[in-house]
């Protein structure tokens, strides 16, 4: 009766790989007669003479020996010999040398074979789902996918898709404004696929194909093929600046992006946590290509050095903090869209007939690091600093208001005898 149950319990276990564990016919049919094969070869040393017939419908499988007959003084591998006078118990007209082929209850190998057949048979099934898994993502890197969060930790978050598979989305392809509480779905790119002991599938949502993968998604002319992302500049979570192409003149690129009131690129900005997007058009002239590049600014000037990839990029007063921009970012992004290398550089006012003092014969009335912020932003010169608005001197200097009433104070008291700077001495 105890064999009998094994017996059973083993075409359940069948039946189980066929029905959860999602395996083709074909694949089911391979592993099943290889588990076999492997539990009879460890039991009698080879398996040449066993032939195993799968049936993944039922559930169940069989299993045949061939032996040869041999007198039965001769007998010595019970396994691959069978005596005469056996033999004739099958079919009396055996004859010596003569091969004979029998079915083989399984179940008659006893608890341990059956134990070895189920943990060989998992364990070629764990391979499977591993192998199956990977290549699975490996097909879906550089396509946008929706997971639950499962579990957060210190480096990376945890998360499953719609199978039940395991995803990893580290802290570093996070986007700084990025935050996300237990169950929640989180959008991201597969970023590429690890299988070094188990399949790791990792995400991404600062990747520049991220932002790519949103715009297909948001803009149907993208996704048709009449507009072409042409290059992506990203400061995750920050700002970023894509150059875009259209194929037929009569739509606008930009414009098509953007969308009515900025309808398509909203949705964008708010998956990449407010992440301000510039769209311009692309163009494959280098120097036209630079000058939208670092739009809002306006260049009066450019020279390039096309071996050294360097751009010399001159402006007036009043556009040299646009052209750098926030901490430096907008002129960053201008930088790694083109390829070049920017220098900044303030147009010289044609102001020759009029006084102005360097702001470096301030030192010691002004501290240095006010001055080296100023000069930063292309502020060289008394007069510049004066003429510059305070918003530039409050937020591009990471000055204070009362600081900045101070260093006016004391610039403008240079030309008391100007009405112009006047204005800016404290009394």
């Amino acid at each position: 009766m105890a064999k009998k149950a094994e017996s059973i319990t083993l075409v359940d276990t069948f039946q189980e790989f066929k029905e959860l564990k999602n395996i083709d016919r074909m694949t089911l049919v391979s592993v099943l007669e290889e588990s076999f094969r492997s539990v009879i070869s460890k039991m009698f040393g080879t398996d040449e003479n066993y032939s195993v017939i799968v049936n993944p419908d039922k559930g169940d499988c069989e299993i045949q020996r061939t032996r040869v007959v041999v007198a039965d003084e001769n007998l010595e591998d019970p396994n691959t010999q069978i005596s005469l006078t056996e033999a004739c118990k099958i079919d009396e007209d055996f004859e010596e040398g003569e091969e004979v082929t029998e079915p083989v209850d399984f179940s008659k190998f006893g608890r341990r074979a059956i134990l070895n057949l189920r943990q060989t048979l998992a364990s070629k099934v764990l391979e499977l789902e591993k192998d199956s898994l990977y290549h699975k993502y490996l097909e879906k890197v550089g396509t946008v996918i929706t997971a639950d969060v499962y579990q957060i930790w210190k480096k990376e978050i945890l998360l499953l898709d719609e199978e039940g598979n395991e995803l990893l989305l580290p802290k570093t392809e996070q986007i700084p404004g990025d935050f996300f509480r237990k169950g929640e779905s989180v959008r991201a790119i597969v970023d590429h696929v690890d299988n070094v002991n188990n399949p790791k599938i990792i995400l991404s949502r600062t990747s520049n194909m991220f932002l790519q993968r949103l715009f297909e998604q948001e803009v149907p002319e993208i996704a048709d093929g009449l507009i072409t992302i042409k290059k992506i500049a990203r400061i995750p979570g920050e700002r970023a600046k894509i150059a875009v192409e259209s194929y037929d003149d009569r739509i606008d690129p930009v414009g098509a992006c953007v969308g009515v009131k900025g309808a398509r690129i909203h949705g964008i900005v708010r998956e990449l946590r407010n992440e301000n997007i510039d769209v311009i058009n692309y163009i494959s002239n280098t120097d036209v290509f630079i000058r939208r590049a670092l739009s809002p600014a306006k260049v009066s000037e450019l020279k390039l050095d096309e071996e050294n990839k360097r751009a010399d990029v001159y402006l007036k007063q009043d556009q040299v903090s646009l052209a750098i921009g926030k901490s430096g970012m907008n002129i960053k992004l201008a930088s790694m869209l083109t390829g070049y290398t920017i220098d900044v550089y303030r147009e010289l006012e044609e102001e020759t007939s009029e006084e102005d003092v360097y702001l470096e014969d301030f030192r010691g009335d002004i501290e240095d690091w006010i001055i080296d912020a100023f000069q930063t932003l292309g502020l060289d010169t008394a007069k510049a600093v004066l003429r510059a608005s305070r918003e530039v001197l409050v937020e591009k200097a990471d000055l204070e208001e009362e600081q900045v009433d101070n260093v006016l104070s004391i610039l403008a008291s240079e030309f008391s005898d100007e009405p112009e700077f006047a204005k800016f001495i404290i009394k």
